[in-house]
């Protein structure tokens, strides 16, 4: 799916970033795939100590900083499953853009839905959920455009609609964390992964999460002359 919407991008950028990477799955990911960097950068030192990056270098940076040398550095940076977080969505994406290279690329993936917010939600910490117009308009004050998007997870939609009803009535906070998506056994994990494989992507009708590439203005800063 990240191939789909973004591998140009992502192959042709100088720096690459990851905000919020934590245990470095990600930054794993782009490793693997395309023999890259991704510097990370997390507030949780906890999960920076766990972090499975290979080879990217970690820091534990707040973004809010604005640090000098990092301004418009990355041409590139992921933001995976952070902004549903966020209460101030505009103050944050306006960090992030400090970040982000004039005519750079901002990849993003929230959860999508926000008929299927339950108490799970509310456990992780999700303020809300996304559909392409309220990302949209989360990111329009800071001059960020939809360059592509897809909706992802459309076999798991049913699922999503049982586990809110069940948990109107069941568990604690912890019980609500640990059951989320728990599918018990190899098998049923094995089943859930054939399902999700069928679906066509990308496909703009509905899903659990929601990807997109989001586009800085201006244009891109130009390399420096070799000496």
């Amino acid at each position: 799916m990240l191939r789909m919407l973004a591998d140009s991008t992502i192959t042709t950028a100088r720096e690459i970033a990851e905000i919020g990477c934590g245990h470095g799955l990600v930054q794993r990911q782009i490793e693997d795939a395309y023999g890259r960097e991704v510097a990370g950068f997390d507030l949780n030192e906890f999960a920076l100590k766990q972090n499975v990056s290979r080879r990217s270098p970690i820091y534990c940076y707040d973004i809010y900083q604005k640090r000098g040398e990092l301004l418009e550095r990355f041409d590139v940076v992921f933001l995976f499953d952070v902004l549903e977080h966020i209460n101030d969505q505009s103050g944050f994406l306006a960090s992030v853009s400090h970040h982000l290279a004039r005519g750079g690329a901002l990849i993003i993936n929230v959860p999508a839905g926000q008929w299927a917010f339950s108490k799970y939600d509310e456990a992780a910490g999700h303020v809300r959920r996304y559909s392409i117009s309220t990302l949209r308009d989360a990111i329009r004050a800071n001059g960020l455009k939809v360059e592509a998007w897809t909706y992802w997870g459309l076999p798991m939609v049913p699922i999503l609609a049982l586990r809110k009803l069940w948990l109107l009535w069941h568990g604690d906070e912890d019980q609500i964390i640990r059951s989320g998506f728990d599918t018990r056994t190899a098998a049923m994990n094995q089943v859930m992964g054939m399902i999700s494989n069928c679906e066509w992507l990308p496909q703009k009708m509905l899903g659990t999460s929601l990807m997109a590439v989001l586009r800085k203005p201006g244009l891109p800063q130009e390399l420096p002359a070799e000496k």
